[in-house]
């Protein structure tokens, strides 16, 4: 109990007033003893509302221990300064970003209307298929199978002749090793 006492009547006797930062919230530190060791302890005393998001980063620092000294009001002030410019920066650059996506929605609405803004020629697509869904046949025109054989027949002699240096074969045929790089 005595302990407890001494540490309540210490908490309000040996602390120092490290700053105030601009919404009025109070830092404290003090040295204490802790398991034979003088450590500093730092708080801060909220102004109104217990709001943690409302005390700076310069303060959190500080009262994290990343920062030796507190911040000074100069600092505070410059450090306030460059965050209303990069607030102005961020908005100007919104502003930018948005007039941007502007002229270029207006140039894709102009390619689109002057543009062929129809779908696939679908008949002549369907005309090479020689059997429909349903198993009915469909209507060919003359020399469309002929056609799709001559040229199945082209890209199948085009890839006879292309050699390329790519392993072949899957499955069963794979032999582990056997690929070697073009030279």
């Amino acid at each position: 109990m005595r302990r407890v006492l001494g540490k309540i009547t210490g908490l309000f006797t040996n602390r120092t007033m490290a700053g105030v930062d601009k919404t009025g919230n109070k830092y404290f530190t003090r040295n204490e003893q802790i398991d034979g060791i003088m450590k500093e302890k730092r708080w801060v005393v909220f102004k109104g509302e217990h709001d943690p998001t409302s005390i700076p980063v310069e303060w959190i620092c500080w009262l994290n221990g990343q920062r030796k000294r507190a911040p000074t009001p100069e600092e505070q002030m410059e450090l306030d300064a460059r965050r209303e410019q990069v607030k102005q920066n961020v908005a100007l650059l919104k502003k930018e970003e948005e007039e941007r996506k502007a002229k270029e929605g207006s140039r894709v609405r102009r390619v689109v209307n002057k543009g062929n803004v129809g779908g696939p020629d679908l008949k002549s697509f369907m005309q090479q298929f020689p059997v429909s869904s349903e198993g009915n046949e469909v209507e060919e025109s003359p020399g469309t199978r002929d056609d799709l054989r001559k040229s199945q027949d082209s890209k199948d002699n085009a890839e006879d002749e292309l050699e390329t240096s790519e392993p072949t074969g899957s499955g069963a045929s794979f032999k582990p090793g056997t690929w070697q790089p073009p030279t």
